[in-house]
């Protein structure tokens, strides 16, 4: 295994995901969340001669663990734009394509970025930081239906409406900037008991709308869904039930709304064999050195069929 740099982020499920990717040494495989690098080294040890890893990462953070290896290729994008880079380098198919959709420990540990409650900030969130709204733009000037539907939609928060009109009520006053002044507007809406809790799903909502995550893991699967040769592997790692169910969901049926779709025969029409039927979690020893792996899941499929 190449060296990795663990003070961004320790690599959830690293072995069993990439085992997952049933590497060929000369195959083409895809990292589509670079991130601090742990599972790109890990393929990368895999391949020889032919073989070539192309990863994805928008942070511009994320480019100071850039592998220095003649088999690796460095894409500075989101990766809803896989197809067009696969595209501009040429890539016709590949032969793996791996997701870990965690948040880094790297960006929850780093204050300035805002996606944690655990320090002040600026209220940010952007996984790109050189484009698009930040939490501040959401919170400040989303009207109140919009922000309701924000918190209970990728929030799964019950009181999304009361929380909603609070926000807009004191925004009227002071235009709502940093961290602590949202955690002082919001915590009394929350039990003492459930407090942290409830705050990770208001963080969580923000996150996923200010970086557009559930659109862009949308198109996502699509292109690798396009993309894999027949006998690819798809392996993807989530943290929470929106996007898990998504993943669940094309790999059973093809598409992410869990549409089933059957032959004259009453046979279920999908791209994709299931690898795993069980989904994959982290065992006693992970959960101790690296706890916030403890909501991920793994799960892994096979693109059958013609490409």
């Amino acid at each position: 295994m190449l060296e990795e740099n663990n003070n961004y982020h320790v690599p959830v499920l690293l072995l069993p995901s990439v085992d997952g990717m049933n590497i060929h040494p000369d195959g083409t495989y895809v990292d589509v969340t670079f991130g601090g690098g742990g599972h790109s080294r890990e393929i990368l040890s895999r391949l020889r001669d032919g073989g070539r890893l192309l990863s994805f990462d928008q942070d511009e953070d994320a480019e100071q663990n850039i592998v220095d290896d003649p088999h690796f290729t460095f894409v500075c994008s989101n990766f809803r734009y896989l197809h067009n880079f696969l595209r501009y380098y040429d890539v016709e198919q590949v032969d793996g394509i791996l997701a870990d959709l965690g948040v880094s420990s790297h960006h929850f540990d780093d204050s300035e970025r805002g996606f944690s409650f655990r320090f002040d900030g600026a209220l940010d969130m952007r996984m790109n930081k050189r484009a698009g709204i930040t939490a501040a733009d959401v919170v400040n000037d989303y009207d109140e239906e919009q922000l309701a539907n924000v918190f209970y939609l990728y929030g799964e928060l019950k009181n999304s409406r009361k929380l909603a009109a609070v926000i807009v009520k004191a925004r009227a006053r002071q235009k709502i900037t940093t961290i602590n002044d949202f955690l002082e507007l919001i915590k009394p809406l929350f039990g003492r008991e459930r407090e942290k809790k409830e705050l990770a799903k208001v963080f969580q909502a923000l996150r996923i709308e200010v970086n557009q995550e559930m659109e862009a893991l949308k198109e996502m699967l699509y292109a690798a869904t396009k993309a894999l040769k027949p006998g690819g592997r798809l392996v993807v790692i989530t943290y929470h039930s929106l996007e898990d169910r998504m993943v669940k969901n094309i790999m059973k049926t093809g598409n992410v709304e869990g549409k089933q779709e059957k032959d004259f025969f009453g046979k279920l029409l999908t791209p994709f064999r299931l690898i795993n039927n069980k989904v994959i979690t982290p065992d006693d020893t992970e959960l101790l050195q690296n706890p916030r792996s403890r909501s991920a899941k793994l799960r892994i499929a096979e693109k059958v069929g013609a490409s």
